[in-house]
């Protein structure tokens, strides 16, 4: 099919109305049907635009004049939204966040998996769709003045926000974050220059544990050396004083990435502790644990419901992670298989087991697409599978896998509805039946969406 040839210029100025909204929450106008992406508009708003950019086929544009504006749009709250590319939606009220996310997923759900009969259900929400997070992590740097400055970064730039705070984070993760700045800017600790790659300190991480409030503050250094460490630590200790642990990751590399392969305990405890749904968890600084705890029982209660265990089941766990799902899922199966890439988080899941009690979960290290085919030679045959794959979604050799074992039902947790619906076509086309698709808002004011899916063999 032919692109349309933009009927504008760069520079133009339009009169435009809004008539939709992309999976990454921007506005969606049409001139003479060549469609024009607007950052901050909502649909049925209409106003005055300028062409920024034209591309074949569409365009993008930007906001000059707002005339006419939804019933929908509401006054963010957050100071430096309009700078800040934390969050995309604080414009939209949450009740509009939450019909953008479910029309999402039902049209990837009708368009791309071609399932138009499956019910897709209304995306569970939170009450307070604030101070959700549990995990801050800032880069810090220098500010034309000669500030240390600790926030997020400018849209489409490496420019730090100062902010004092983060209406989406913990207000403990304000604070603590606040805190380590002050003590090392006291103390002579130099921020990184990513242009020079020079100075110390790189970015600040602060985790909460929600449910029994235990703090962990990292500091992310390029040196091994931490300068005046000792004071440091003792500044912190008075800044927080019911700090639980001080952590220094190492990152000499020249990257974007932000965690380096040394971690090393400064003050206190390696881990801290948190419950979801009844079960303990250990967290370092490095583990990866869902940072909407709230949310997260919501999901995989959800996920259970949905795994359908009366207590004689077999269950494998592809993409385990620290074993979140895994020991949700071990505590109604008679025995659970979880496999994951990254080892570091097998040992977390081994030792989260030990911390629950839990005998009937069997972790290993490896790729879901190799492992869970080397356990099914072993005679391991699942009644139920669960995937809860990265944004990409499940490797097509875990798919042909699956399609092979042929388990009675896979249920599928998404972080990307995209994926999940060409992955659900794929496995619908082997012989499963998608029966339903339960949204959930793990990241309000953002753009994200998680959901999770049931297919039940044919």
């Amino acid at each position: 099919m032919a692109k349309i040839q933009a009927p504008v210029q760069k520079g133009d100025t339009v009169h435009v109305t809004v008539a939709d909204l992309t999976h990454e929450g921007k506005g969606v106008a049409k001139i003479d049907g060549y469609p024009l992406f607007i950052e901050g508009v909502l649909p049925g708003e209409t106003g005055e635009i300028q062409v920024t950019k034209l591309n074949k086929g569409y365009g993008f544009a930007k906001l000059v004049r707002l005339d006419q504006a939804s019933k929908e749009r509401v006054e963010p709250p957050c100071p430096v939204y309009d700078e800040c590319g934390g969050c995309q939606m604080q414009h939209l009220s949450y009740a509009g966040q939450l019909d953008m996310k479910y029309n999402q997923v039902r049209n990837v759900i009708d368009r791309i998996a071609k399932l138009p009969d499956v019910p897709v259900h209304p995306v569970l929400g939170l009450e307070d769709p604030w101070r959700y997070r549990n995990k801050a992590q800032v880069p810090v740097g220098l500010s034309p003045e000669g500030q240390i400055v600790a926030g997020f970064y400018k849209k489409r730039s490496h420019d730090i926000i100062d902010m004092t705070e983060c209406l989406i984070q913990h207000t403990e993760s304000d604070a603590i974050i606040q805190k380590v700045k002050d003590v090392c800017a006291a103390n002579g600790v130099m921020p990184y220059d990513e242009g020079r790659h020079k100075g110390v300190l790189r970015h600040v991480m602060a985790r909460i544990g929600y449910q029994t409030g235990e703090k962990m503050a990292v500091l992310i250094t390029r040196t091994s050396e931490l300068p005046n460490q000792e004071a440091i630590i003792k500044g912190i200790r008075q800044a927080v004083p019911d700090i639980t642990s001080i952590v220094q990751n190492v990152n000499p590399d020249k990257t974007n990435v932000i965690f380096g392969s040394t971690t090393r305990t400064l003050f206190g405890e390696d881990v801290i502790y948190d419950t979801i749904g009844g079960i303990r968890f250990a967290i370092s600084a490095r583990s990866f644990y869902q940072v909407n705890p709230v949310q997260t029982e919501v999901l995989y209660n959800k996920a259970l419901e949905y795994a359908g265990l009366a207590g004689e089941e077999t269950v494998i766990d592809a993409y385990c992670g620290i074993g979140t799902i895994s020991l949700f899922l071990a505590q109604k199966a008679k025995q659970v298989y979880g496999v994951e890439i990254v080892p570091q988080a097998i040992e977390d899941a081994k030792q989260n087991a030990e911390l629950n009690g839990i005998t009937n979960a069997h972790f290993e290290a490896g790729k879901a697409e190799e492992v869970i085919p080397a356990w099914y030679k072993q005679g391991i045959k699942p009644d139920v599978i669960v995937v809860d794959p990265p944004r990409k979604g499940c490797d097509e050799a875990l798919l042909d896998t699956i399609l092979k074992m042929k388990p009675n039902r896979v249920v599928y947790v998404s972080c990307n509805p995209g994926t999940l619906a060409r992955d659900l076509r794929v496995l619908e086309d082997g012989g499963f039946k998608t029966r339903e698709v339960q949204p959930v808002d793990m990241f309000p004011q953002t753009v994200h969406v998680e959901a999770v899916a049931v297919l039940e063999l044919r």
